[in-house]
């Protein structure tokens, strides 16, 4: 583990205030929510949505911005991916330290709003759980597609889904989770802007879930979360108005 130094790049200023939201989703206590099995059947949903994505890019250099949560971690390195993981701060390697053996994998700290990396450095840039919770998130999604040479996956809500009545939702999904906090939601055509304007196009997207993740909780039951998801999915009521979604960007003319 080491913090690496920011190279002389006009687009790390030395100006930009460090965002820290990664720390809580670091985090045991975060790790909580997906726990069980509803938890890890969330965390299954994403792993093949993100794995398809990145079938074009067999044994690809992967950096994981924020991702202390080491959600995706393991499939990532199971699958011959080389995975760089960068959080924050040191607290960040709690969750993914297992791998820290692991010839194909790295932890490194640095602010994820001015990514201590030359352009072009990795293959592919993912961030999970991360982009909600930043304040500079148009720089957040610059910086991930500088360093990107192929591709950016991201996860983010979705506005036009459960979310439109996240504030009535938010009692009871604080009382479920505890420690849950209010969040951004996104538009699709939002990311797909910032994103042409760092010369990337939108070329996929993966909503995951019709019914609001806090409501699975709530029934505990993988075998009814399924059924309904699966119903939802095939009357395309998942693509029109799910959430959270998995959103690829591709670097264009590279």
């Amino acid at each position: 583990m080491e913090a690496l130094a920011q190279p002389e790049n006009k687009n790390l200023d030395g100006l930009v205030l460090q965002e820290t939201a990664d720390i809580e989703t670091s985090s045991e206590d975060y790790a909580r929510r997906f726990s069980g099995a509803v938890g890890a059947w969330f965390l299954k949903v994403q792993e093949e949505a993100t794995l398809q994505m990145l079938k074009p890019y067999p044994g690809a250099s992967v950096l994981d911005v924020g991702g202390g949560h080491g959600q995706i971690t393991g499939p990532l390195l199971e699958n011959g991916f080389e995975v760089t993981v960068l959080g924050s701060d040191e607290v960040c390697v709690q969750r993914v330290k297992t791998y820290l053996d692991h010839p194909a994998f790295r932890f490194r700290t640095g602010n994820v709003v001015a990514l201590p990396y030359h352009d072009c450095h990795f293959d592919v840039v993912i961030s999970y759980r991360l982009l909600p919770h930043v304040t500079q998130w148009e720089r957040l999604l610059s910086e991930l597609a500088r360093v990107a040479r192929y591709a950016v996956i991201v996860d983010y809500p979705e506005a036009f889904s459960f979310n439109l009545i996240a504030p009535q939702l938010f009692p009871f999904k604080k009382q479920l989770e505890g420690n849950t906090r209010p969040f951004t939601c996104f538009r699709r055509s939002q990311l797909e802007q910032v994103f042409a304007r760092a010369g990337f196009q939108v070329t996929d997207w993966y909503p995951e879930f019709f019914l609001p993740m806090v409501l699975h909780r709530k029934l505990n039951s993988v075998g009814i979360s399924t059924r309904l998801e699966n119903f939802f999915r095939a009357v395309g009521g998942t693509r029109l108005f799910g959430s959270p979604v998995i959103l690829k960007a591709v670097r264009q003319g590279g």
